[in-house]
């Protein structure tokens, strides 16, 4: 599966996904919902104070549709954050997007007791990589949520990067546990929780993927460096999900996919009750509708 099947697929839909945008007065919003219009991704609910919302629109020379976009009028960044996750809670929208707000902002609405996203699980984020090299989407978790996740977690986190990867497509995913190693070293807490949560998996404790690990990142995404050093897994060489140990290995994973390896990624926050889209200024549009495309696909 590669960007352009994954927006086919989402095309073919007949009712659309609606994104509630929290706080949209980021021009690239709307270049970004322009495309996802042209597509047939999306509609949209944007949130904001109007006259902020209104010059955003203009400087990127975009024209509402009644049919796609609507508006609500917010005066602070607290209440746009609180109304957009709202209208996901209420079943109003399918997908919360972050605009121009800070994301400590966001999460605060979205774990609010009383009408936040919160399941009882941890929240977790996966990315998506379209690397030149590969023909299709390499998934990475999590570079950006949880900072050094004990075993418990990481069960949750793997199971919630499974679940999306199989809503997007994938019926059952090929999970590479990452290490620094191969082999069981007692002295390394990832290859012990790598190898923990393949035997879960092995009994049927972890569902709907095929899991391995410890494994390297050359070994796990090149068949021919498993072949070098005679690993015999149905997921070596061939995995979709990359699951980094710690945040440090996860982040820089992903600013060397996109940085020197210059692929297109998107990227979400899973494990609420709906996708969380965070992105930044200078994600591009195409980074951005493939973060669309991502989310609306696991609704």
């Amino acid at each position: 599966m590669n960007i352009a099947e994954l927006k086919l697929k989402i095309s073919q839909r007949e009712k659309k996904a609606v994104i509630a945008v929290a706080n949209a007065t980021d021009p690239s919003i709307f270049l970004a919902a322009q495309a996802a219009k042209e597509d047939g991704l999306a509609k949209f609910v944007f949130t904001g104070p109007l006259q902020e919302v209104t010059d955003a629109m203009e400087e990127a020379s975009f024209t509402p549709d009644d049919q796609y976009h609507s508006f609500i009028d917010c005066s602070t960044d607290q209440e746009a954050a609180e109304v957009a996750v709202r209208l996901v809670s209420e079943g109003k929208a399918t997908v919360l997007m972050k605009g121009m707000i800070a994301t400590s902002t966001l999460l605060k609405a979205v774990l609010n007791k009383e009408y936040g996203l919160r399941t009882g699980g941890i929240l977790s984020h996966i990315a998506g990589f379209q690397i030149n090299s590969r023909e299709k989407i390499l998934f990475l978790t999590d570079a950006a949520m949880n900072i050094a996740p004990e075993l418990e977690e990481k069960v949750q986190i793997v199971e919630n990067a499974v679940k999306a990867v199989r809503q997007m497509g994938i019926e059952q995913p090929k999970v590479a546990m990452l290490a620094a190693v191969e082999t069981v070293n007692p002295a390394m807490q990832a290859t012990l929780d790598a190898a923990a949560i393949t035997q879960m998996n092995r009994r049927n404790q972890i569902k709907h993927c095929l899991i391995d690990g410890p494994l390297g990142f050359d070994n796990a995404i090149s068949a021919e460096a498993a072949v070098q050093k005679k690993i015999e897994s149905p997921v070596a060489g061939s995995a979709d999900i990359l699951v980094a140990p710690q945040i440090e290995t996860g982040n820089s994973l992903y600013k060397s996919f996109t940085y020197i390896g210059g692929a297109v990624v998107g990227g979400m926050i899973v494990g609420a009750k709906a996708p969380i889209i965070l992105t930044s200024r200078s994600d591009s549009e195409e980074s951005k509708l493939f973060s669309l495309a991502m989310a609306v696909s696991t609704t």
